[in-house]
């Protein structure tokens, strides 16, 4: 399972003098994606289309939409490319600026497929896993320690640090068990460790 490298990343090109213009978007759920393809379209209202794909959670959710292109040749192609790099909590919209000669059902597939492929290229990917979360809370004698030691390791991904009474890091790791037990031998015993779901990782 892969994800983007970065947040937003936007590429074009041309094709029989169609302007294809590919936005990826880093996106967390069906409710973010939605919202990001009608901002999208409200920005660019004046291309002649907005067709969209998106892959969530692994690939359970997985939309695409050809926004008045012929079924099947824009939104279908572009989440094949999705799909076909293993890509997961990624928005592609690719607008078209019609350029005045129709392309065929082939040549649209080949354009809004090759658009994304071309942009997922220029993004770059990276390789995600979805590992425990957890809340690890010590006294404020443990903590400044317990912080180094946790940042050290390549098993951990330290989320955030609150502190109140005590100091809570909310972090996400490889191996709850293992982490839960060498908590407790830096902390003495004392430090207490809540499971908090999951959460997705770049590895």
């Amino acid at each position: 399972m892969r994800g983007l490298a970065v947040e937003v990343s936007v590429t074009e090109s041309v094709v029989t003098r169609s302007r294809f213009v590919c936005s990826l978007y880093r996106v967390a759920s069906d409710a973010e994606a939605r919202e990001r393809i009608a901002s999208h379209r409200r920005e660019f209202w004046d291309a002649s289309h907005n067709c969209t794909a998106y892959v969530l959670d692994g690939g359970r959710i997985a939309r695409s939409n050809d926004d008045g292109e012929p079924a099947g040749t824009a939104g279908l192609p572009m989440l094949e490319v999705l799909r076909g790099r293993d890509l997961t909590d990624v928005l592609a919209v690719v607008t078209r600026y019609f350029g005045g000669v129709k392309l065929g059902a082939g040549g649209l597939v080949r354009a809004y497929g090759g658009a994304v492929s071309a942009a997922v290229e220029a993004a770059g990917t990276v390789e995600l896993d979805t590992w425990p979360r957890l809340l690890v809370r010590v006294d404020y004698a443990t903590a400044g320690s317990l912080e180094g030691l946790l940042r050290l390791r390549e098993d951990v991904r330290l989320l955030e640090v609150s502190f109140t009474e005590v100091v809570t890091f909310d972090l996400a790791c490889a191996d709850a068990e293992l982490l839960a037990a060498w908590v407790a031998g830096q902390s003495g015993g004392t430090g207490e460790v809540e499971p908090a779901g999951s959460v997705r990782v770049e590895l």
